[in-house]
């Protein structure tokens, strides 16, 4: 693995020596590095549209709108509608604070732990 690619999964993220934030949560969430850093923008940014993030994240709009469809997907970001005064309207998107996020990462890894736990202790049972 490249210094530089994140960890794709558990076994990788567990031999990573000093994992960072980001690596952990690409992995736990099951997401690509390009969404987690457009969930990071959206913390930096709440009520962004797909064009000031794909502005921020030097990213296509296509890009950056599967990523926030990812993120909603994965509930890490939350879309609302705001109407425009000439007419029409644009979605504004938000991510989920941070402590709610690092919750579901923590309980995510609890519950992993307690799977691995369990095929420990149950292995030689059959």
């Amino acid at each position: 693995m490249a210094d530089s690619e994140p960890p794709r999964n558990m076994g990788e993220l567990l031999e990573t020596a000093d994992p960072e934030f980001r690596e952990v949560m690409t992995c736990v969430f099951d997401i690509q590095a390009h969404e987690t850093r457009t969930y990071l923008a959206l913390l930096d940014h709440p009520g962004s549209t797909v064009e000031e993030l794909a502005d921020e994240l030097d990213r296509d709009r296509s890009n950056v709108n599967r990523s926030l469809t990812t993120l909603m997907e994965k509930g890490l970001a939350e879309r609302e509608r705001r109407l425009l005064d000439p007419g029409g309207y644009v979605y504004q998107y938000t991510a989920t604070p941070l402590p709610e996020a690092k919750t579901r990462l923590h309980d995510a890894l609890d519950e992993w732990t307690e799977r691995v736990h369990a095929a420990i202790d149950g292995f030689g049972d059959e």
